[in-house]
């Protein structure tokens, strides 16, 4: 089992940048390919990034892909999700994921992550 809790969420004009973090403990991410979920009011949980148990693939969500970069230190068992120039409709409760790193199936697929953080908050105004 693994624990993930995420961090950094807050408050911030719109075109500014915020850093989340996602610290794991229990077992180490080398195991696992990690993603970063949003849900904001009203909608559906879904898909922003996620990274490969290397880190050797990516992927995004068109709606942040240029804006949002996903990175990950296995030796320090953290991942983080890097907004920059940030949107109204990016405001959302954050989840980290992960997921074992032999699941082949795409990484967009909620169902596909068996471990999921608590969330933290972002609030992005105008």
């Amino acid at each position: 089992q693994v624990q993930l809790v995420e961090s950094g969420g807050g408050l911030v004009q719109a075109g500014g940048s915020l850093r989340l973090s996602c610290a794991a403990s229990g077992r180490a991410i080398r195991a696992f390919a990690m993603g970063w979920f949003r849900q904001g009011p009203g909608n559906e949980r879904e898909f922003v990034a996620a990274m490969s148990w290397d880190g050797g693939s990516t992927d995004y969500s068109d709606s942040v892909k240029g804006r949002f970069t996903i990175s990950r230190d296995n030796p320090k068992n953290t991942v983080w999700l890097q907004m920059n120039n940030l949107k109204r409709e990016d405001t959302a409760v954050y989840y980290c994921a992960a997921r074992s790193a032999w699941n082949s199936g795409s990484y967009q697929l909620t169902g596909t992550y068996e471990h999921w953080g608590q969330g933290t908050q972002v609030t992005v105004s105008s």
